[in-house]
């Protein structure tokens, strides 16, 4: 077996993923180049913390592996051995204190991302991690070296293993821009096409209803998809309503199955519980009500206090007829069709599927076509709801890649 100590790794990309590659191959006594082609690193991992850091969730490992839908098998491997459990132990080791919330997802206590990443830069700095910002990747010339593009010019650089952890392809001002994907393709790596996840999707509103409604919230209310492929979906949770669709996180938490749907037949059918705590009967009973000279509006809002924007979605998505007919009109306050016909474009998602396929790689994450080249995070072809598992995936999958890297070296 052979010795690693002394050896240098190049690590492509300073998010969670080529962080947490960094400090374990660190910790073996490797030397660690992180390149980054942001001014600094970290950048998307600071950006999610701007509302609130939730850095995993808390349920049960079993459950946990299961949001990452058709990529579960290939991950559970990486997530048995860096799950939810060891991401609080990891963050509490960096002197972070953690607490869960009453939806199960896990924050620092002080719900910022800044003093959680500053930690860990200090401790991978002090474990001789070198960071390069400003560096482009731009390949590798004919010698298999490193291209980099940094700030006074072309550079090269030699490793003796490389960890890719690039990002996807959303948010392109913060250095996830996909460019990798054509380069890697290039050299016969198999990469799926990268596409919106965790996003938002376009309606089609009327133009009154985008201009009156646009921004508006929507609470406690029921989305239920039943997907041509697939698991029915039905989740209770609220969403905000945009000028040209909807977004937020009851939307992205079925995105994957909406995406694919519009990509099937072209639309994906959902239907919206304006009322879950009312039965279809006793909405029916207060529609049917006499309402004398008032309009249906007022009706509406003074027999089951409906207005604002989800008065005007029934205005929007229902026929002029249904307002005439009380039980189509309780029908469609109880499963309001709403029509989505396009997700939004990439770089506005909050993360990526789609990527290097895990065919592509052989059990250490390495590139079966390109010897001593490993890939992690969301680079890799995956997706996860938000609720702390992306994270969780970049962290273990980073992981994963410098054991990989450790193993294939002791090898050769």
């Amino acid at each position: 077996m052979g010795d690693t100590s002394g050896r240098r790794v190049a690590i492509i990309g300073g998010g969670p993923a080529g962080l947490a590659a960094a400090e374990q191959l660190a910790a073996a006594g490797v030397r660690v180049d992180v390149y980054d082609a942001m001014p600094s690193v970290g950048r998307k991992f600071l950006l999610a913390g701007v509302g609130g850091m939730n850095i995993t969730h808390s349920e049960p490992h079993a459950s946990f592996v299961q949001r990452y839908g058709a990529r579960s098998a290939e991950l559970r491997p990486m997530l048995d051995v860096f799950n939810g459990e060891h991401v609080r132990a990891w963050v509490h080791g960096l002197g972070i204190e953690t607490f869960i919330g009453s939806s199960g997802k896990v924050f620092p206590k002080e719900m910022k991302a800044a003093p959680l990443l500053r930690s860990w830069l200090t401790r991978l700095r002090e474990a001789g991690v070198s960071f390069h910002v400003r560096h482009r990747f731009l390949g590798w010339d004919e010698r298999g070296r490193l291209r980099l593009s940094a700030p006074d010019g072309e550079r090269l650089a030699e490793a003796d293993a490389v960890v890719l952890a690039m990002g996807g392809g959303s948010w392109r001002k913060l250095g996830s821009d996909g460019s990798w994907a054509a380069m890697l393709r290039e050299r016969g790596v198999e990469v799926s096409k990268l596409q919106p996840s965790n996003c938002g999707f376009d309606a089609g509103w009327s133009e009154y209803f985008a201009d009156k409604f646009a921004g508006a919230p929507l609470k406690s209310v029921t989305l239920q998809f039943h997907p041509a492929v697939g698991h029915p979906f039905s989740r209770r949770g609220e969403f905000v309503v945009t000028a040209g669709g909807v977004e937020g996180n009851l939307i992205y938490a079925c995105s994957g199955a909406i995406r694919d749907e519009i990509a099937r037949s072209g639309a994906a059918l959902c239907y919206l519980d304006l009322m879950p705590d009312w039965s279809l009967q006793r909405i029916l009973g207060e529609v049917a009500r006499p309402r004398g000279s008032r309009s249906m509006s007022s009706h509406l809002q003074s027999r089951l206090g409906l207005k604002g924007v989800r008065m005007g979605l029934l205005r929007e998505c229902l026929d002029k007829e249904v307002f005439n007919d009380p039980a189509k009109l309780a029908e469609g306050i109880k499963a309001l069709p709403l029509r989505l016909l396009a997700p939004r474009p990439l770089d506005e998602a909050i993360s990526t599927a789609g990527g290097v396929t895990f065919g592509a790689l052989d059990q250490n994450l390495m590139l079966q076509a390109m010897p001593g080249v490993f890939c992690a995070g969301e680079m890799l072809d995956w997706e996860a709801p938000t609720g702390g598992y992306l994270l969780t995936a970049c962290f273990s999958t980073g992981r994963a890649a410098a054991g990989g890297v450790l193993r294939w070296m002791r090898q050769g």
